[in-house]
């Protein structure tokens, strides 16, 4: 007998990998209500109550409508954020408050849930400081990092452990003459440490000296490994330089995969690791949120099928 539960897809309208998933989910049958919380008050409506039974009602977008006590679980993207540009900024603030801890909230607190992730757990995770001290709890390699608002500080640390590379903590939207752009990873010498590192926090990383990456996507129990051949710092900078490889993991990396997704309890992660010229693997960062489907395309990985079986509850 076919579940009638519905799948929650969260995501913005253009998301090629939600796309590709709800492709995957309707091929199976399975019921999928996409929305976006950013459409929340225009299209998107929410009439959740919370009785003696627990919290029900519904959530109402343009064309479904799902039953908040039965959904089966969630695929929680990159949905944009609450705007009220019709609104002052006193008021404004005021309702998107509202509606973040309102609509938020419920979206939060479904009953029976499986969250891929769950909103919660993506924000405690994308938080690069916590990450790494996770991955050294859990038995990673993890290069000497500095979080410093000292120019002193940096300077000392790179002339101590240079080569040094400097990352943002967060990557929010940078505009270049109305240009969206993204803050790269870049080398650091003390002499580019000025009095300008005193304005905010800043990472600073010993760089490995690498002959490779990888990229393990973890799917529920699946982890999909894939190295990333490019000779560039940043392997995002230029993706056509790019060749990729299935790989197994060495041992000891899932048994600490494993215990970096049980403390933030997350079901699925994108892992970037440097592969050092001993061919030991450090652990650079996990993304709660990563891209993946790009990497089945160039290996043929199963990646779509397994999110699909995590999201379905088969697995």
């Amino acid at each position: 007998m076919t579940d009638p539960r519905p799948v929650l897809v969260v995501t913005s309208l253009h998301d090629p990998t939600a796309d590709v998933v709800i492709g995957e989910l309707h091929g199976r049958g399975v019921t999928v209500v996409r929305l976006d919380s950013g459409d929340f008050p225009a299209t998107l409506s929410v009439e959740a109550e919370i009785t003696e039974h627990g919290l029900g009602g519904r959530l109402l977008t343009p064309s479904r409508t799902a039953d908040l006590a039965n959904v089966r679980s969630m695929y929680y993207r990159r949905p944009t954020g609450f705007a009220f540009p019709h609104l002052d900024e006193q008021d404004s603030r005021f309702a998107v408050t509202q509606a973040r801890y309102g609509l938020g909230g419920v979206l939060a607190s479904l009953p029976g849930c499986l969250y891929v992730n769950h909103p919660h757990r993506i924000g405690d995770a994308e938080f690069k400081p916590a990450g790494l001290a996770t991955a050294v709890d859990a038995g990673f390699l993890v290069p000497p990092t500095l979080i410093t608002s000292s120019p002193d500080a940096a300077r000392e640390f790179i002339k101590a452990r240079g080569p040094v590379i400097y990352k943002p903590l967060w990557n929010p939207v940078h505009r270049v003459d109305g240009v969206s752009s993204a803050i790269r990873v870049a080398e650091a010498t003390a002499d580019d440490i000025d009095d300008d590192v005193a304005g905010t926090a800043h990472l600073f990383q010993e760089r490995v000296p690498k002959v490779a990456d990888v990229r393990v996507t973890v799917i529920g129990r699946h982890a999909f490994c894939v190295r990333i051949d490019s000779g560039l710092l940043d392997w995002r900078t230029d993706y056509s330089r790019i060749t990729y490889t299935p790989v197994e993991a060495p041992p000891g990396i899932r048994p600490a995969i494993h215990h970096y997704m049980n403390r933030f309890r997350l079901v699925f992660g994108a892992f970037d690791f440097a592969v050092g010229e001993d061919g030991r693997w450090w652990f650079l960062e996990c993304n709660p949120s990563g891209q993946w489907h790009w990497l089945e395309d160039e290996t043929g990985l199963p990646m779509c099928a397994a999110l699909a079986d995590l999201l379905e509850r088969t697995s």
